[in-house]
């Protein structure tokens, strides 16, 4: 059921059941993160692998506190400069959060959502919520309610519908090793923002079967249908080009039908790009195409979040 029934998504929670929930980046699937019967409904829904940790919303850097054993300095300057928003934090963890949602790691990956509706919702409740993207394990991300209604409708109660995602990729995931600052996953809040905050910060993205925080395995954010960077030329010697699906930068591709071509965004803007990328994903997805080739952008600002999804989703699995 797809509703903006605040009520009934704070019962549900306390009941330990999951509700979808709208955020700033993609809409996540949320349950008590203090739960171990709700977190393990959460990995049985999406078919996720419990080796893959998951992010702990709340509302407040003071109930944040209250989950983690320490928050470094720079931390703390990332948590006030931007929080709520696209950031989120790997620290030490308190015993209070179960090993479930860290996949047994030390730290836990936190953050506060910027979404009214989802605020709210947090507001009133005195326990976070764990929420991973709202899909299938490995499908693209979702921005829509509906697009949450598509693949998971059936198998959840309630999907608290905000709309559109403002931001459309993942939280930029910092964490710490030493004096070093790491980014684990790039995201929604750019690396020059967060360098000139703090200073120069190290970006380990590689993937790894073990991951050591959310969303960075090999294979993610994929559709269905093969997805290709690169040589463009290579692809149209092995496909027609009314077979190949395109999702360009800022200017459509000759020789590929216009029908076929989604633009990200006509003006260069990387937040619009960001904003349309999983949507135009799907949306090709469902095309009468038998692949999709891709376009990187530039590797700055969003722009380095936006290649992150696309190679990932390219990967193969």
């Amino acid at each position: 059921m797809i509703s903006t029934d605040l009520n009934l998504a704070e019962k549900l929670l306390r009941n330990n059941e999951l509700v979808a929930i709208p955020t700033e980046t993609v809409y996540g699937l949320a349950g008590n993160a203090l739960s171990e019967e709700a977190v393990a409904q959460i990995f049985a829904v999406k078919n996720r692998p419990t080796f893959d940790p998951l992010i702990v919303h709340s509302d407040s850097l003071a109930k944040i506190k209250n989950f983690v054993l320490e928050f470094p300095p720079k931390a703390l300057l990332l948590a006030e400069k931007f929080w709520a928003g696209s950031l989120t934090l790997l620290l030490p963890k308190k015993p209070i959060i179960p090993d479930l949602v860290t996949a047994g790691l030390p730290t836990v990956a936190v953050r506060i959502p910027k979404h009214f509706l989802t605020l709210q919702l947090l507001q009133r409740l005195e326990f976070p919520l764990a929420a991973p993207s709202a899909n299938p394990f490995g499908y693209i991300s979702p921005t829509t309610a509906q697009h949450v209604a598509e693949q998971l409708g059936e198998k959840i109660p309630l999907i608290l519908d905000g709309g559109s995602c403002s931001v459309g990729v993942e939280s930029t995931i910092v964490g710490f090793e030493g004096e070093k600052t790491i980014i684990y996953r790039l995201g929604g809040v750019s690396v020059e923002a967060i360098e000139n905050l703090i200073g120069k910060v190290e970006v380990k993205t590689h993937s790894t079967s073990n991951p050591l925080a959310p969303g960075s395995l090999e294979s993610h954010y994929a559709p269905t249908k093969k997805l290709f960077l690169g040589n463009l030329q290579e692809i149209l010697e092995r496909y027609s080009p009314q077979d190949i699906g395109t999702l360009v930068f800022r200017k459509p591709i000759p020789n590929i039908y216009p029908e076929n071509q989604l633009i990200l965004s006509e003006q260069g803007s990387f937040t619009e790009a960001a904003k349309n990328l999983f949507a135009m994903l799907r949306k090709l997805d469902k095309m009468p195409v038998k692949v999709i080739w891709a376009e990187l952008l530039p590797e700055k600002d969003l722009g380095r979040a936006i290649n992150d999804r696309l190679r990932r989703a390219s990967a193969k699995r």
